[in-house]
């Protein structure tokens, strides 16, 4: 092997080590507990994580797979130990994803007339049904130019902000969920995003129009609910979001199918009449 080979892969090394122990205590892990996991042992990690010894590609792969690596970062992890990236990451426009995007589009109108949205892992949103274009119909042209953004849409002061009666328990779920991601994955982007989001003042909901008589009553909630008037009634939704199990496609690793679900009769009968 020439010196300059020898120097590469010292070099490659040290990179992967440094982004494993990176993972490692972003998962809050030692590394005798991830040796355990990964039937390995201590001294092993900490040879890799010093650069004093080069992992195998499936090695890698497994200890990434133990800390809960994404996919994308899975990759990352390969190509700085000198491996080829293990993942595709394919359009959806892709022919071969033909069968997703109509089963993806199937599940959005089957859910009608309650919403549902489909977005990456920047929240733009990447198809959405009648019952998210109601909720969107009376926003700022500006705000609906391309490529929307579920959390702009939200929490921006012209968006639906001033319309969610509860908006800073909302907008508190919203910014909290972010930070989780953010904790879990290394994206410049959603950093990014959450700052210009969380940077927005936070309008006073405006409830005057509202024309719904408060219930006798209070509603038994399950869960946060998001508290939202539209055309003069008071309308309460629950988020669930829905990943793919075990993707091997980074662009599907990212995809999360997000479903409102009505949380009282009065929505419910709403939506019934009002979406089409």
């Amino acid at each position: 092997m020439t010196t300059r080979a020898i120097s590469a892969t010292r070099k490659n090394t040290s990179e992967v080590g440094r982004l494993l122990r990176d993972w490692r205590e972003r998962r809050r892990v030692s590394q005798l507990e991830l040796a355990l996991r990964a039937d390995s042992s201590a001294r092993h990690i900490s040879f890799v994580e010093t650069g004093r010894s080069r992992p195998s590609e499936e090695f890698l792969l497994r200890l990434a797979e133990h800390l809960d690596v994404p996919i994308r970062e899975r990759n990352a992890l390969l190509l700085a130990a000198g491996y080829a990236p293990r993942y595709t990451e394919t359009s959806l426009d892709d022919p071969q994803f033909g069968s997703l995007r109509e089963g993806l589009e199937r599940l959005l109108r089957g859910y009608e007339p309650y919403p549902a949205l489909i977005v990456d892992a920047t929240y733009d949103v990447i198809a959405a049904n009648r019952g998210i274009a109601m909720l969107m119909e009376t926003l700022p042209e500006h705000l609906l130019a391309g490529p929307l953004n579920a959390m702009r849409l939200t929490l921006h002061p012209e968006g639906l902000a001033p319309r969610i009666l509860n908006l800073r328990e909302w907008r508190g779920h919203l910014l909290a969920q972010m930070e989780r991601q953010i904790a879990l994955a290394r994206s410049d982007a959603l950093r990014a995003l959450y700052e210009e989001v969380a940077a927005y003042p936070v309008p006073e909901p405006s409830g005057s129009s509202v024309t719904d008589t408060e219930p006798a009553e209070p509603v038994p909630y399950f869960a946060l609910p998001m508290v939202i008037e539209h055309d003069g009634h008071v309308l309460s939704f629950v988020s669930s979001i829905s990943t793919f199990n075990t993707p091997m496609d980074v662009t599907v690793a990212e995809l999360a199918v997000e479903t409102l679900l009505p949380a009282d009769p009065a929505t419910v009968k709403y939506l019934r009449t009002t979406v089409s």
